[in-house]
This record gives structure tokens, C-alpha cells and sequence, in this order.
């Protein structure tokens, strides 16, 4: 992590088309990402999100939880695109079977 407090490993790209937002993420989330990774999903006026996590070489508690929002937020209208990596944490922690959650591949 830099001393601005941002990590160099993260990235979060957005893209907005009318009222649904994809956000493109790399590199890390985690408890010093994750709020990054919300603010990115949130822009006004937005009423659906797909959240790309197929770059995503590091994923933790924090980034679940972010998620966990994220579904709260957009109840019919968010989609997940994991790594391997990432829907493997989701598995264990017991989110594996969520709605949102695309299949890897």
C-alpha cells in the first residue's frame, strides 16, 4: 500500500450504461480496498451493478461483505463474475450458491 493509503495491486474500472454500472476490478480487495470497490459499484442514479472479479488475485472477509451490500443494494439487479480464486472463498464462506454469482468459466 502507498502512503496515500491506496494499494497499487487494486484497480476498479467503471463503466455506466443508462442505469447499471459494470465495475472491472484487479489486483487486491481487501479491508484497505474494499470501500473503493463499494464507492465504485454506487454512482448516483444507478440501479444495477455487474461487479468483474476475474482479475482478482486476492480476496478477503472485507470483500465479501462489500459484496454482501452490493447484493442488498441491487436485490434483483446484481451479478457477480468471479475468478476461480474468488468463487472459491465464496464457497467456503458459504455464498457459493447465491443468485448473483455466475458461474466460473
Amino acid at each position: 500500500m502507498d502512503q496515500d493509503g491506496q494499494d497499487p495491486a487494486f484497480s476498479a474500472t467503471t463503466a455506466v450504461s443508462g442505469d447499471r454500472v459494470t465495475v472491472t476490478v484487479a489486483g487486491e480487495v481487501d479491508m484497505s480496498t474494499a470501500d473503493a470497490l463499494f464507492r465504485a459499484a454506487t454512482p448516483e442514479l444507478i440501479t444495477g451493478a455487474t461487479i468483474d472479479l476475474r482479475a482478482v488475485t486476492f480476496f478477503d472477509s472485507a470483500a465479501i461483505h462489500t459484496l454482501i451490500l452490493l447484493a442488498e443494494r441491487y436485490p434483483d439487479t446484481f451479478e457477480v463474475i468471479p475468478s476461480d480464486r474468488v468463487h472459491r472463498v465464496l464457497d467456503i464462506s458459504g455464498l457459493g450458491g447465491q443468485p448473483w454469482l455466475r458461474p466460473v468459466g
